[in-house]
């Protein structure tokens, strides 16, 4: 038996509408009273905001109902999410963590610069929190801005171990608000994560329902004809793969939470009118990215993962999985406002509401259209689009009509998902994993390199596949992938001829402060994101963590990692420990995230400076593809 859920919870007798909008509750205004709400029960308590230095953080169970059945959660201090820990830059903070679960439990602070051994991911930073024992993080608090934690346990972070990091600078904020709020979006689902992993193993389409139809053929018919319908179906069909494969876990299981409230709970925030409101919003969901727009207001963003940007004035935007945006709005009436996130695969969302009284409500928009994947998507057109570079995905390698699925043993997998200690055995000492030497290792600044191109404007290198790519668990590669930069995601496109909305783009994104670190990279690492969405097997240069060897950094070295999705998904990849600088063209001001957005068949580039002795995690950030697409980097 799961240990945190009913086995009754593989079967769920509630409706579709009941799992996109929870369960019907009354708003919860933020600012009232503990305890109290504008109508009903919510549902769930929302987390206290915590302020100091020293901190008491217990990870227990916790009774949830989001749906219209209970369930059981793992929670911080008594609540999902967790509270918000509000801290101040310069100080240094302790944080004594207990585990009352009855297993192994953690807590990772995503995006902070911090010792290794503070990092929080068993198996590499620490050996975990065992039950019934506490465990002191401390450490000194070095940036300002919007970060979040969450368990890197087992599964943990999907039922509820998570919450959000806001950090006060020490110098006066360049972002003037009047009211400041965090927005933290997440995934909730009735079944147990284990069982919705064990489902996409069996099959990777399993929550998939929007697969093609007959309706659908007839309709592509009429607009393409019998002979090009035909060879569309067919190539797809010979590739086994779909169209519609946008999410791996979609609304057809999850409830999507915006502050820990479905949305007919409907978290909702009060303004004024003529206030400037800062929106700190924190995509902490397992498996799903979100597109944010607020009907009738502007957004300005002022800051992307916790670091200051130029502002920049859009209507729409897409958070990836463990991405931040701070936002500020400016409601010109006194009405109320609904903030939409829907889900990139348009199949539910979560919502809240600005609000000048309690009792005014918004009308919540329509989801847009489905996005489909297209011949370009997949780097299978070369006509006109904006990501011109994108060519033909080789498929050549696999006899994909007779490929058998049964055989396969996926019993080598480590399902554990976040802890690394399984690996603490192996010696991976003098190794460089999969980093072409030939190419680019030997080259230093004094006789530089070509091929590696100029800081902040990305690689010169081509594209090379190793080996490793060419075997069951990799299903296709990307011989020409264009540069993801200007694009701003499959659903997205044609949003500005379409309705007339501006979404932003990495392009857009300009750091508010000049470059720190103005050297050139010594040397480039190309790292293909690999997979086989069939067998749901994910991996890095077709390589899963547990047969991977380490990336080895050299302390103090200036080097670019080169991205590129050889996959049809999109995939949110974080480095632990130090920054990840977006190579936008403006090295000057070169943006610096913790977690970089790689768009399907397409490649991005960012510098980094290795600054940071130990073991770090580096991987995917999407739940279920991490046990695989997941890398250990070292700094020695």
């Amino acid at each position: 038996m799961n240990r945190f859920f009913d086995p009754s919870s593989k079967t769920l007798p509630v409706s579709r509408r009941r799992f996109v909008t929870g369960v019907t509750a009354g708003a919860v205004i933020a600012g009232l009273p503990a305890g109290k709400s504008s109508a009903a029960e919510v549902a769930g308590p929302l987390p206290q905001a915590l302020r100091g230095n020293h901190f008491d953080l217990h990870i227990n169970y916790l009774p949830v109902n989001f749906t219209g059945r209970a369930r059981t959660a793992v929670a911080v201090n008594g609540s999902v999410p967790g509270p918000v820990l509000r801290w101040k830059e310069g100080d240094t903070v302790t944080l004594n963590v207990t585990n009352h679960l009855a297993h192994d439990t953690s807590i990772h602070w995503h995006g902070l610069i911090l010792p290794s051994n503070m990092d929080g991911v068993p198996g590499l930073s620490f050996n975990g929190i065992r039950p019934g024992e506490t465990f002191t993080y401390q450490f000194p608090v070095t940036q300002s801005g919007t970060y979040w934690y969450h368990s890197h346990s087992d599964f943990q972070e999907q039922i509820g171990l998570y919450g959000a990091i806001v950090i006060d600078p020490a110098a006066p904020d360049p972002v003037a608000s009047d009211r400041d709020y965090v927005v933290l979006l997440s995934d909730w689902s009735d079944e147990s994560p284990h069982d919705i992993y064990a489902k996409l193993k069996k099959e990777g389409h399993y929550y998939n329902r929007r697969r093609r139809t007959a309706g659908d053929l007839w309709d592509e018919i009429r607009h393409k004809g019998v002979a090009q319908t035909w060879r569309d179906r067919k190539m797809w069909n010979e590739m086994r793969m779909s169209d519609r494969d946008i999410s791996d876990v979609t609304g057809y299981t999850y409830t999507y939470l915006m502050n820990g409230q479905t949305p007919d709970a409907n978290w909702s925030a009060l303004f004024k009118r003529g206030e400037k409101i800062r929106l700190r919003i924190i995509n902490g969901a397992a498996m799903s990215i979100f597109d944010i727009r607020i009907p009738g207001l502007k957004m300005t963003v002022v800051a992307s993962d916790g670091q200051n940007i130029e502002p920049v004035t859009v209507d729409e935007f897409r958070i990836g999985v463990a991405e931040t945006y701070d936002v500020v709005v400016e409601p010109a009436d006194d009405r109320a406002y609904t903030l939409f996130a829907q889900t990139i695969d348009r199949s539910g969302f979560a919502r809240g509401t600005l609000t000048p009284h309690p009792d005014l409500r918004a009308e919540v928009p329509a989801m847009d259209y489905a996005p489909v994947l297209t011949h370009r998507d997949m780097g299978m057109d070369h006509t006109g689009h904006d990501m011109g570079g994108m060519a033909a995905m080789d498929h050549s390698s696999h006899n994909m009509g007779g490929m058998d699925h049964s055989g396969h043993d996926m019993g080598d997998m480590d399902h554990s998902a976040h802890d690394m200690r399984g690996m603490q055995g192996m010696d991976h000492s003098g190794h460089d994993s999969d980093m072409d030497h030939d190419q680019h290792a030997s080259h230093h600044m004094a006789g530089r390199n070509s091929d590696l191109g100029r800081a902040g404007f990305g690689s010169n290198a081509p594209v090379k596949h190793h080996l490793s790519e060419y075997g069951p668990g990799v299903d296709m590669r990307a011989e020409m992938p264009a540069n993801g930069l200007h694009d701003p995601g499959i659903g997205l496109r044609d949003h500005q001829t379409r309705y007339g909305r501006r979404v932003l783009t990495y392009g857009d994104i300009r750091n508010l402060t000049p470059t720190i670190d103005r050297r050139e990279p010594e040397r480039e690492i190309q790292l293909h994101l690999t997979g086989n969405m069939q067998r749901y097997m994910w991996s890095m240069d077709g390589i899963k963590f547990s047969d991977a060897e380490p990336l080895m950094l050299k302390y103090g070295e200036r080097l670019r990692i080169n991205l590129v999705n050889d996959t049809m998904m999109t995939h949110p990849i974080h480095l632990h420990g130090m920054w990840s600088e977006l190579e936008t063209g403006d090295p000057d001001f070169i943006p610096r995230k913790h977690t970089v957005l790689v768009q399907p068949g397409s490649t991005i580039s960012y510098l980094v400076t290795a600054d940071a002795y130990g073991r770090w995690a580096y991987h995917c950030h999407l739940l279920y593809h991490m046990p695989g697409m997941f890398r250990e980097v070292r700094v020695v």
